[in-house]
């Protein structure tokens, strides 16, 4: 229970609403609780004077009906606006505990990511926040009507007769190890629960994401047969939970049961013996039955408080996760305009593994500069720009932007200034002028934004084939741009890149899905975009980067050669290799 001490800053901004909550809980119960009194009083004077004639008994019966009808109608109105609120609450509270989680997860590094399950992630975002907002509203407002009606009610029939209450409390002393040990079950089957819904729901984000690839190597059924096992066990691990949960209220309603056998049986002797009034003991059987509603209720409290603290304590394991990549306390200020990028002695290796991806890189790109960075498939290419925008930090050595270490700039500062066209083109299931602008501050005027994004389209060579489209800049893309070609989807993650008006500008290997004459068309087009900015650009294609200021040739993590397109060509070595074997290709190619 303690996993849900961390929800209680989120009620800060609605301690009115829960203040106000909580008094109707008290007014709902009050009024609730003063029917078996209302229905006492006309009871006890019909018996105690059998002699009163029948009009004053019809006018008796009419005050105490109407009164009991008044109060039953404005205790209900109270239990309406208790539950408006405090679900209503309940549910702000779930709003923002998701909107932190999700920043919180856009601030962690690659890291990170490399290591976790997108379906854990989205189990929980999605189902447990779900059961948080089950623990925090509903459980809440029943704990707070259960502790009220418990207290007065028990404060009543004490009032009626302390020996009665004493007698009809006997069996509920089993009630409390009870409660503790279904508690603790539930908990534990919950947070087993919880750990394979996310494992089905990375499995079904992954097939969904893949369903091209499961569907060319014919594996429906497979796939098929794998989420059925999932399913059973999440079936059979909810099945454990509500054996669980069955067996509680069943337990209470016994014990509530035996309760009232035993009022029954000793409170109908007081009547008899003149101890007690016959209101007496109808209004302390109704009090009973209010206050077995609680015992009752308490089984689905504890049931909700397990479920969000076992999903609560899962969001706080992620919640406690600092990023390794963060600004530091006081950041220096990032160059306004062009500025100088060093590698020095630069090595890296991903977390949890030992070789290393890049050893001992050193160079520098001078601003305005185009660094090429050309080798075979795996040689570090795409890790070496990551670590130009702090994607990664160097495992050792250091990058300086303007003579100033990397870590001493806020790390959102730096990605500012570098527009990023990874290898992997990525885009969102959302229009796709919307895609292209993802980047430029929505402050801006639309009018700015678009001519923006058609000016970057334009340099990407996109904006013809958009023209084409039935929408324009206004089409709607599928998930992940299903709907558009290889090099379309690349062509829109560089305009993406040109749009925001870089100072650096990283295009890694963002042309492969075009053919090698579009993407040195491309690449001569964009040398006018590239005036001004220093550009790394990677490429396969060593045809594509031969008009580079500096080229780097990199091989199992080293540079083996720099230099020029023709300097590298005259010494004979890796980059010469490389590019008559490229050309080789494209003449049987050409020949086929």
């Amino acid at each position: 229970m303690k996993q849900l001490k961390t929800i209680l800053p989120y009620f800060r901004p609605y301690r009115w609403p829960m203040f106000w909550g909580l008094v109707l809980v008290i007014l709902a119960n009050g009024f609730a609780l003063a029917n078996p009194y209302l229905l006492k009083l006309p009871i006890d004077a019909l018996t105690a004077d059998a002699g009163i004639d029948s009009d004053a008994t019809r006018r008796t019966i009419v005050h105490y009906a109407l009164l009991i009808v008044g109060v039953a109608l404005l205790g209900n109105a109270a239990r309406y606006g208790m539950r408006e609120i405090l679900n209503g609450l309940s549910r702000r509270v779930e709003v923002d505990l998701r909107n932190d989680f999700l920043r919180h997860l856009l601030r962690l590094d690659a890291g990170f990511y490399g290591g976790t399950r997108t379906g854990d992630l989205m189990s929980l975002a999605t189902n447990d926040t779900l059961a948080v907002r089950q623990a925090v509203g509903p459980a809440v407002m029943y704990t707070a009507n259960t502790v009220v009606n418990f207290v007065f009610g028990l404060a009543l029939m004490i009032w009626i007769s302390p020996m009665l209450t004493l007698v009809s409390l006997v069996p509920m002393v089993v009630l409390p190890p009870v409660v503790a040990w279904f508690g603790k079950t539930i908990h534990n089957r919950f947070e087993r629960i919880q750990e394979q819904f996310a494992a089905m729901s990375t499995m079904v984000q992954e097939n969904l994401s893949g369903v091209r690839i499961v569907r060319a190597y014919g594996q429906e059924e497979p796939q098929a047969r794998e989420f059925d096992g999932f399913n059973r066990d999440y079936l059979r691990r909810n099945m454990h939970l509500a054996y669980v949960s069955g067996a509680f209220h069943p337990i209470m309603g016994l014990l509530t049961g035996a309760a009232m056998v035993v009022v029954l049986w000793y409170g109908g002797g007081q009547v008899m013996a003149g101890v007690i009034t016959t209101g007496d003991f109808v209004a302390f059987s109704f009090y009973l039955v209010l206050l077995s509603w609680p015992m009752i209720a308490l089984g689905w409290v504890v049931n909700l408080y397990q479920r969000g603290a076992a999903s609560m304590g899962r969001i706080n394991r992620i919640m406690a996760i600092e990023p390794s990549i963060s600004a530091p306390a006081a950041p220096a200020a990032p160059p306004t305009g062009p500025a100088p990028i060093e590698f020095r002695d630069v090595s890296f290796r991903y977390p949890g593994t030992e070789r290393l991806v890049l050893q001992d890189i050193t160079f520098t790109a001078e601003p305005g500069q185009t660094i090429a960075i050309v080798g075979p498939t795996a040689s570090g290419k795409s890790t070496l720009v990551s670590l130009i925008s702090r994607i990664h930090d160097p495992a050792s050595g250091e990058i300086l932007l303007d003579g100033a270490p990397l870590p001493e700039y806020d790390p959102a500062d730096i990605r500012a200034r570098v527009g990023f066209a990874p290898q992997d083109s990525f885009l969102f299931s959302a229009r796709l002028g919307r895609n292209i602008a993802l980047g430029i501050p929505p402050s801006r005027p639309t009018d700015e934004i678009m001519r923006r994004v058609r000016s970057a389209s334009v340099a990407a060579h996109l904006h013809e084939t958009v023209t084409g489209f039935p929408s324009g800049y206004q089409t709607r893309l599928g998930e992940r741009g299903i709907n558009l070609s290889g090099g379309q989807k690349q062509r829109a993650t560089l305009a993406r890149a040109l749009a925001i008006d870089p100072p650096v500008l990283v295009l890694d290997d963002v042309l492969s899905a075009v053919d090698t004459q579009t993407e040195s068309r491309i690449l001569r087009g964009l040398r006018e975009e590239l005036e001004g900015r220093t550009a790394f650009i990677i490429s396969h294609r060593v045809t594509a980067v031969k008009d580079a200021d500096l080229i780097l040739v990199l091989d199992d993590g080293r540079i083996v050669e720099r230099g020029r397109h023709r300097q590298l060509l005259a010494a004979g070595g890796t980059y010469a290799t490389l590019l008559r074997r490229q050309l080789l290709e494209q003449a049987v190619a050409g020949a086929a």
